[in-house]
């Protein structure tokens, strides 16, 4: 059911719950970064008994997750990788974990799959911090440190403020862990996506503009690298939900290594970047590459220097690039709600799906 309009720039337009809950993220995030950044001494304690990372998550949660691993290895210097839930729930598989730090992330805390597989990463010898918004589930209590997210309650059932707080905790985790990254930074970034929301919906942003060419198409490519490539999952994985579009989350890496032959006149590509870093001149390059093969290439974020390759483009957050994956899915978020509308689906409740997910 739509809820009353917010604003009088957008005075004719209903608000879904899902627009609702990402105009609402400045708000959880200030929450977020105030419960869970005094939890870095109990992070460092953990940090001093083990070595590496190993993260359990499925669907949104798993691409936070992503963010996390690149995070950790590139701030804190320790391994970190995506582990196999099945591994512990299917084959029953006994591993050495000893010396590993087990991360599982589940919004609701209550993924059977994810339960599971803690309970036996803790039977193998690992320490375990469980990523939720629900204090008291079942991955918090089995947790030795629970990051419990103020995302409050998410009625959409794509989510959105829910992912970007994981993104939040997974930062404190990292900080926790001995990486030495600026928490002046992080403290701001409520008001830096407040910043960009205001100018997100403002009419001249640019949303409609590409919702309107995306309205056309069967499916498209959403590419990123690094800390950005979770960004570029999420925002797959939204469309693929909120849209019933095929859209395929692809680092730049692997899409040049063949599969960007899918990229054409009516298969165009999302890229993002952040404004600075490593991963800006590929970005560019790829977005070039999209155009002189005929496709659309809609740039989010990666600055001055990404926008003038792509067709069209909207501007990502005032961030440092370990945190501009947070906001630079905030365009993607809207994008995604806008589309949904156009092409006549309810972003709220999109078929098949519910806010908690079991996995056989």
């Amino acid at each position: 059911m739509a809820i009353l309009v917010e604003s009088l720039a957008e005075q004719q337009r209903p608000v879904t719950h899902m627009r609702a809950e990402i105009l609402a993220q400045p708000a959880a995030l200030r929450a977020t970064i105030d419960a869970l950044l005094p939890r870095t001494a109990e992070l460092a304690e953990l940090a001093r008994r083990t070595r590496q990372v190993l993260f359990f998550a499925r669907g949104t949660s798993d691409n936070a997750a992503v963010y996390g691993t690149y995070l950790i290895q590139t701030a804190a210097g320790r391994l970190a990788s995506l582990g196999s839930p099945s591994v512990a729930t299917t084959y029953h598989a006994k591993v050495d974990l000893s010396g590993t730090l087990v991360v599982g992330l589940s919004q609701s805390g209550r993924t059977q799959e994810i339960i599971e597989t803690l309970d036996w990463a803790k039977d193998c010898g690992a320490h375990v911090v469980s990523i939720t918004n629900s204090a008291g589930s079942p991955i918090a209590d089995l947790a030795d440190v629970a990051l419990v997210t103020e995302a409050g309650v998410e009625r959409a059932v794509p989510a959105t403020k829910t992912f970007t707080c994981q993104l939040v905790a997974l930062a404190v985790l990292t900080i926790g862990l001995g990486a030495d990254l600026n928490v002046a930074e992080l403290n701001r970034l409520p008001e830096a996506i407040d910043e960009l929301l205001a100018l997100a919906t403002a009419p001249d942003y640019g949303v409609d503009s590409i919702v309107a060419e995306l309205a056309g198409v069967d499916g498209l490519v959403v590419s990123a690298r690094g800390l950005v490539y979770s960004a570029a999952l999420e925002l797959a994985l939204k469309i693929k939900e909120a849209c019933y579009l095929h859209a395929m989350g692809i680092s730049y890496a692997d899409l040049q290594h063949g599969p960007i032959a899918v990229v054409d006149s009516a298969t165009p590509a999302i890229v993002i970047a952040a404004d600075s870093g490593p991963t800006v001149d590929a970005a560019v390059g790829l977005a070039r590459r999209v155009t002189q093969a005929g496709a659309s290439a809609y740039a989010i974020g990666g600055g001055p220097a990404l926008a003038s390759a792509s067709s069209r483009a909207l501007s990502g957050p005032k961030l440092p690039e370990w945190l501009a994956p947070i906001g630079l899915i905030v365009p993607g978020q809207l994008l995604t709600e806008a589309l949904s509308r156009r092409l006549g689906i309810d972003p709220d409740n999109p078929r098949g799906l519910s806010k908690v997910t079991q996995t056989a």
